[in-house]
């Protein structure tokens, strides 16, 4: 399929949604129970219906999918005042979500942790925030370069959807191991875990809890935080089956795939571009972290160009190769 191309520079998405929500939302929880769609088995003559989304989106929960008034009033937002965006965020997961997805395996996480990344940026690694916070895991500079992301006049690695994928896993199975909670994680993802911290000694007596822990002191949180999880959870509830929540046809973005070479330093993405066969747009489009479109100066780099164009480069080029093919899939 065709990939849509879409160089759309966002805001923090979970703050920018939620600053539109006003505050006049109630903040009781209600819980019900979230039942099951009812599947309906082909007739023995009829080939029954591929679901292209069942190699992109987790189609069972692996974290509680509460439906309760919160998480229903932001299915209805999302796919009401907010379609368009959410539009363009389900389709942008063909793009990033096996990459997510296979990190996620690879731990031994929740695949729906995969929504977080949504609510956060709309899984673009262009997105940033008023406070600073850049790209799909929307990381502020100090945490960041914590858990290992360089940020430099001409690297942010905030932006590398692959490295930053990485160590904000990292940073939320720290979180976990803290709290042995995946929502209390998140929450604290957003707010700081020594809020929450405080919040959970302050109500529950201790540090660690459960799931419905989140549910227990979100009066207690930050607004934004206190609709985090249940912006996580309907983005889960529209992304799992969008047909019924009125997105029947969407064009994902095709998966991220490619190839690493070696560069000089200081060598520019159009050269790159130029020797791979390749538009500057798709050099740029694989390598967002090198916000000036070029390599920094002071040491050799790998840039990332559209797979199956590393023959064509070295011949160009004149330069070894570097790690190799890398197609990151699920």
């Amino acid at each position: 399929m065709e990939r849509r191309k879409k160089e759309t520079v966002a805001v923090g998405l979970a703050a920018s949604t939620l600053a539109l929500l006003g505050a006049g939302m109630a903040s009781e929880q209600r819980r019900t129970a979230g039942g099951d769609l009812a599947m309906v088995p082909p007739t023995p003559d009829v080939e029954p219906e591929v679901d292209p989304f069942a190699d992109i989106i987790p189609q069972e929960w692996d974290l509680p999918s509460d439906r309760n008034e919160r998480v229903d009033f932001f299915i209805d937002f999302l796919k009401g005042e907010r379609f368009e965006d959410m539009k363009e965020w389900l389709e942008r997961i063909g793009k990033y979500g096996p990459m997510i997805r296979e990190e996620l395996s690879a731990r031994d996480m929740p695949q729906d942790l995969l929504f977080l990344a949504i609510i956060e940026s709309g899984l673009d690694p262009n997105a940033y925030s008023p406070a600073d916070a850049a790209g799909i895991w929307q990381f502020i500079e100090p945490t960041g370069e914590r858990y290992g992301l360089e940020v430099s006049e001409y690297v942010d690695e905030r932006r590398d959807p692959v490295k930053a994928t990485a160590a904000a896993l990292t940073y939320l199975e720290e979180l976990h191991d803290r709290f042995d909670s995946w929502f209390l994680a998140a929450a604290s993802y957003n707010t700081g875990e020594n809020r929450v911290g405080r919040i959970m000694e302050e109500v529950t007596g201790s540090e660690r809890g459960s799931d419905e822990n989140y549910w227990d002191i979100s009066d207690r949180l930050p607004r934004e935080t206190r609709d985090y999880v249940p912006l996580m959870i309907a983005a889960g509830h529209i992304a799992k089956d969008p047909g019924a929540h009125g997105f029947p046809e969407l064009e994902f973005q095709d998966p991220l795939r490619f190839d690493v070479v070696s560069v000089p330093a200081g060598t520019p993405l159009s050269e790159v571009a130029e020797a791979a066969g390749a538009s500057e747009e798709e050099v740029r489009d694989l390598n967002p972290h090198l916000v000036r479109g070029q390599t920094p100066p002071d040491r050799e780099w790998d840039v990332r160009i559209p797979e199956g164009a590393r023959t064509t480069f070295a011949a160009n080029f004149g330069v070894e190769t570097g790690p190799g093919s890398t197609e990151v899939t699920e």
